[in-house]
């Protein structure tokens, strides 16, 4: 398997099994081991280069212990540290880690709870762990830029010397990126008095700061709108189809080459929807776990929006009814009858993933 199957694989055995995993160890046994055996590539099994427990006396310190030690060459390289599944990641859990980056060679360190990964160096203060990590790895939520960055920890082609050259970089661009999107799910007050202070001169009041709060969201929706169509427009060269936004507003866009050959007849009164496509695109990833990619395609139609297994009519994964105030989504039997859920928002399809496998199993069974 190529590296980013292996890391796809594992993100897969996550989503599937985070439920179930409630210690510390069964953490570290279903996900953490895995990690550093099958994305990192490191003997888990072999001391001379994974050694479990690590204990080195620091100061006052007798005993105490990380979690893991990743060897190359008789010397510590990476200290891991593992918290369970279930609980979140604070830098108060990295206590142990601080301390033994100063007494040991290794120039990386791992906090994780199997999920997510921090990664941390020294570049504030040599031989000094930094607060903050200059790689997240989120397997849930996989950025593809960073995978090159994690191959160089790999045994395969470690390479620590140009993850701590690239490591300043990515720490704060993986920072702005986080308070970026954190400022786009839920804008703070500072920024949005910033932009209206660009467009409004009237008095700044409460009133005032709820209405451009609303506005300030809106705004940035239909800017990330507009960038998507146009890149859309610019690849596939075909401007005509209608993609209508989820807050009503209508603007030129090509969801797919089926949409486009589709909707061009213009008497069909087919829009599709950003919340389709992004609905679509959860299916997919789904369903990716059963079958490839190009596997997976869609057709809108005026009622409903379809998910077919080999653009298939016969061979429909699921329905995304999304054309009405409550959504639905529309998983089938065996044979063949639909049953509608209500969903408050597109995240939910995840949580029926298991039935949507299901379904895409069973075609493959036929």
């Amino acid at each position: 398997m190529e590296f980013e199957e292996k890391l796809e694989a594992l993100a897969t055995k996550v989503r599937d099994q985070k439920g179930a995993i409630q210690t510390e160890e069964a953490t570290k046994n279903a996900f953490i081991m895995p990690f550093i055996q099958a994305i990192l590539g490191y003997d888990v099994f072999n001391p001379l280069e994974v050694v479990p427990e690590f204990t080195a006396d620091v100061g006052l310190k007798k005993n105490e212990k990380v979690d893991y030690a990743i060897m190359r060459e008789g010397e510590v390289q990476i200290l891991v540290e593992c918290k369970r599944s279930s609980g979140g990641l604070k830098i108060e859990h990295a206590s142990q880690l601080f301390r033994y980056f100063a007494v040991t060679n290794a120039r990386i360190a791992v906090l994780t709870n199997g999920q997510v990964y921090n990664f941390y160096t020294d570049l504030d203060n040599a031989n000094r762990m930094d607060e903050r990590p200059f790689l997240v790895l989120d397997l849930l939520d996989i950025d593809p830029t960073l995978i090159p960055e994690l191959k160089k920890l790999s045994k395969e082609v470690f390479d620590i010397d140009s993850v701590v050259n690239a490591a300043e970089e990515l720490k704060y661009v993986g920072a702005l990126k986080r308070a970026i999107t954190a400022e786009f799910k839920s804008p703070s007050e500072k920024l949005v008095r910033h932009y209206a202070g660009e467009v409004y001169e009237g008095r700044f009041t409460q009133a005032a700061l709820e209405k451009f709060t609303a506005l300030h969201s809106k705004a940035q929706r239909q800017f990330i709108n507009e960038q998507v169509n146009a890149r859309l427009k610019t690849a596939l060269g075909t401007p005509e189809l209608t993609l209508k936004s989820s807050d009503g507003d209508s603007t030129d866009a090509v969801s797919s080459e089926s949409a486009v050959e589709e909707d061009l007849d213009r008497d069909t009164g087919v829009e599709t929807t950003l919340e389709e496509l992004e609905g679509y695109h959860i299916v997919k990833a789904i369903a990716c776990s059963e079958v490839k990619p190009n596997r997976v395609s869609q057709r809108d139609a005026k009622s409903y929006f379809a998910i077919l297994l080999d653009d298939n009519n016969r061979k429909p994964i699921a329905r995304l009814w999304f054309n009405s105030k409550q959504k639905y989504l529309g998983l089938l039997d065996a044979s063949k009858d639909e049953t509608r859920l209500p969903i408050d928002n597109v995240d939910d399809i995840y949580l029926h993933a298991d039935a949507i496998r299901e379904t895409v199993r069973r075609y493959l069974e036929d």
